[in-house]
């Protein structure tokens, strides 16, 4: 069957590249179209308990999409009239930002922030410093007090040490537009920043916007890489056609995948890129296997006008078997991400799914259509050969192979699969270390994010809900509001959360104000008549949205607000534990807890599924590879063997993930799962042209030698050149990008190494029967079989 298809694709080669081409530029004119932006709904598992619990509440106590702007003196105190007319310009022009929500716009300028107090005229309240800021020193001076007098503001909002203030905002989540938010909000803050202030921002619409920010500079490190692979493979095979072929399988195989997921309505995420570079490479190196093979063939060709027809021909149907296995392989395990109830996965996985598969067309199908066109070269594009320096490398491969010394390469293989999963044991689910892993930990967000958690409660917010929707009035009860606060109290004992707010933090106020503020009474009611009072009291000084950080409008749900000071994955698990063992150690007679919103919960309920479905999503792409090579080669065998070299990528990029201290997130999870369809490819093309000189009569030294020297030669080239593009990520100022760079260059070089070494040991000294088994009537039929032949 794959003779019939070489042969029908050669012969109608007109046909086929005319059809190819044409649907390409159909397809690229949808690929030009795309959208590159990244959807905040899609990193959210909508059917996880905590994500239900935000998706309901967050228009009223607060979504994932905070901002916090803070301003800081370095001498004197923030209660200068040029300091807070700048928070009250920014309060005032947040209004008008993109998707803003406003009812959750707070600052010292705002409405929401007030200060109760009961004269004999009854209960008033007013807004701390609105609409005006004090123009006079006693003005001053009284709002000075005034944020001392009230624990509500004294800290959450103005820092201990009078130095900084805050403004937060937050925004609507379906109609958040990260870049435009981006914009808008430093556009704002340059109007005022003249310098005689610190102005920091932080919040997911700031961090997601850094990245549509360094678009620009990623563009230009996609076209470096693609630079350097150009110019390498140019030295290296002293062929046009080196060049332009896998180029054109890579440039083909883009545009298809784009354009495709354009018509299906997916859009592209800025931080993928590496994933979408990777299996561009993916295509590059099936290209440059094909060309390597051609030039073989057409040197053992007698000249005529059909050769290169011929070699064409031969080089894709030898190829044709590894290069679909591999395309399927690397498909197949990208799929199993598509498991994941996060919609932004399973959109990549689409994505990435589609792209690979394109590689049937542009790389197996496309390269060896064109290569029947190429007349026998009368020499080389240039004449500085590099090939027997890699040579020597394919020479020392063989000689451990033949030698005792494939004895010493298994036992050492194992030993380092051994140590390399032992350490990996310690690889952390999500963010590994302080600050935003995206970013660098001297990149402005994250020095901005440090800056505001050393002087206050923590930027992170998680909420916890204690209500239930069928009883209205309940966070009015004693039981209630005690057991908010004595969960506040215990939750804060963490040293990563800051602090916290509830309705139990307001009331106190109330009541100690009853009593001309005497101290004695800041706590809460003694009974239920008391504390329904106090909130009938604190609601009817307030203005519409200002008692949204407590309570619904019916006050049968509440809400603990808790602040973090970083967002590792230790940190959240803890946190999440500590609050599931408040919970079962208090029960309550009415109403239930319900976890978690906030981005803090959004995150959470991300880690966990990560956590629980990553030895399983790993375990079923090994599965899977295992059943398609399996079916492929007709043997079990098949499939047990090329899982050698994916478990020794896969265990070293994890040992080296966890001494990097790179958590496993929602951003690399994807990376992580191409790695093990990426760890076998090179080891398809080494194990299918053993088999292919076996099947020839070869003996099985001669089809080491010749595999090694022949697929092992395009193992070498390809490997070089993608590493050495792929290290250009480095230079990216986006931290995971140029981390997931470091990975994929890691993963390659280790199955390169496991492909040239580790699997011609295994097959010389194992011989499995699916590449050993003798032709009829060939001389191996009578050859005496190894010890460890397998069946």
């Amino acid at each position: 069957m794959i003779e019939r298809i070489a042969a029908f694709c050669i012969r109608r080669r007109a046909w086929v590249a005319g059809i190819l081409l044409a649907l390409t530029a159909v397809l690229g004119w949808f690929a030009l179209h795309i959208e590159v932006r990244t959807v905040f709904e899609d990193m959210l598992p909508s059917r996880h308990e905590y994500v239900r619990t935000h998706e309901k509440f967050k228009d009223t106590f607060g979504g994932s999409n905070l901002v916090t702007i803070m301003f800081e003196v370095e001498q004197g105190d923030v209660f200068q009239k040029n300091v807070l007319d700048k928070v009250r310009q920014v309060t005032l022009g947040l209004r008008e930002v993109s998707a803003v929500n406003q009812y959750q716009i707070t600052s010292l300028a705002s409405k929401k922030l007030k200060e109760v107090r009961a004269s004999t005229d009854g209960i008033e309240s007013h807004p701390l410093m609105w609409p005006d800021v004090p123009d006079s020193a006693e003005g001053m001076a009284a709002l000075k007090q005034a944020v001392l007098r009230n624990p509500l503001v004294y800290g959450p909002y103005v820092s201990k040490d009078l130095q900084a203030t805050l403004v937060t905002v937050d925004f609507i989540d379906q109609q958040v537009d990260y870049a435009k938010v981006f914009d808008q909000v430093r556009g704002l803050i340059a109007k005022v920043d003249d310098g005689s202030v610190k102005i920091r921002v932080v919040g997911d619409p700031i961090l997601y916007g850094w990245v549509s920010h360094h678009v620009p500079e990623t563009l230009n490190l996609v076209l470096a890489a693609i630079s350097v692979t150009l110019v390498l493979l140019f030295i290296l095979l002293r062929t046009w056609r080196g060049v332009f072929l896998p180029l054109l399988a890579g440039a083909v195989s883009a545009i298809w995948a784009l354009g495709i997921c354009r018509l299906l309505g997916i859009n592209f995420e800025p931080l993928v890129i590496v994933v979408a570079m990777l299996i561009t490479s993916r295509a590059v190196s099936h290209s440059v296997q094909i060309v390597n093979r051609f030039d073989d063939e057409l040197a053992l060709l007698p000249a005529g006008a059909e050769v290169s027809r011929q070699a064409a021909r031969v080089a894709l149907a030898d190829l044709f078997r590894p290069g679909m296995l591999g395309v399927v392989a690397d498909a197949a395990c990208m799929a199993v991400v598509a498991l994941s109830p996060i919609p932004m996965l399973q959109k990549l996985t689409v994505l990435s799914v589609v792209w690979v598969s394109t590689l049937t067309v542009s790389a197996v199908i496309l390269t060896p259509v064109m290569l029947s066109w190429i007349r026998r070269p009368h020499g080389n594009a240039h004449p500085f050969d590099c090939l027997p320096a890699l040579r020597k490398v394919l020479d020392l491969s063989v000689a451990v192979t033949l030698s005792r010394g494939r004895y010493l390469v298994l036992g050492i293989s194992l030993l380092v699969v051994l140590g390399a999963g032992l350490y990996a044991l310690n690889l952390k689910i999500g963010d590994a270390n302080p600050g935003s892993p995206i970013l660098w930990p001297q990149a402005q967000y994250n020095l901005d994010s440090a800056a505001i958690n050393a002087r206050f409660e923590g930027v992170d917010r998680m909420f916890v809900v204690l209500g239930d929707d069928r009883q209205p009035g309940l966070i009015k009860s004693s039981e209630a509001l005690r057991a908010m606060n004595h969960f506040q109290r215990f939750i804060e004992a963490q040293p990563e959360i800051g602090g916290s707010l509830s309705l139990a933090d307001a009331l106190p106020l109330v009541n100690s104000s009853l009593r001309e503020g005497n101290p004695r009474y800041l706590e809460l009611g003694s009974s239920d008549a008391i504390n329904g009072s106090l909130v009938a009291m604190l609601d009817s000084v307030s203005e519409p949205g200002d008692m949204d950080r407590f309570t619904d409008t019916k006050y049968a749900n509440g809400s603990v607000t808790l602040m973090f000071r970083d967002r590792q994955g230790e940190t959240i698990r803890t946190a999440v534990a500590r609050i599931k063992e408040f919970i079962a150690a208090n029960p309550l007679s009415a109403g239930h807890w319900q976890l978690a919103g906030g981005v803090i919960g959004v995150m959470a309920a991300v880690n966990e599924i990560i956590l629980s479905s990553q030895i399983e999503a790993i375990a079923l792409a090994l599965l899977v590879l295992a059943v398609l090579c399996t079916l492929v080669y007709r043997s079990a065998v098949a499939g047990m063997l090329f899982m050698v070299p994916v478990i020794i990528s896969n265990m070293l990029t994890f040992a080296f993930m966890t001494w990097k201290g790179i958590g496993m997130n929602i951003n690399t999870v994807p990376v992580a799962a191409l790695g093990i369809g990426l760890g076998v490819d090179y080891a398809f093309y080494i194990a299918d042209r053993i088999k292919e000189e076996i099947a020839a009569g070869s003996s099985p030294e001669h089809a080491v030698r010749q595999a090694l020297h022949s697929a092992g030669m395009g193992v070498i080239v390809t490997a070089g050149v993608l590493i050495t593009s792929t290290l250009l990520w480095w230079l990216s100022s986006l931290r995971f990008q140029a981390e997931m760079g470091l990975l994929m260059a890691i993963w390659l070089s280790v199955s390169a190494l496991s492909a040239l070494f580790v699997m011609p040991a295994l097959i010389y000294v194992f011989r499995p029967r699916f590449i050993f088994a003798a032709p009829p009537h060939s001389h191996l039929a009578e050859a005496p079989k190894s010890p460890f032949q397998l069946a």
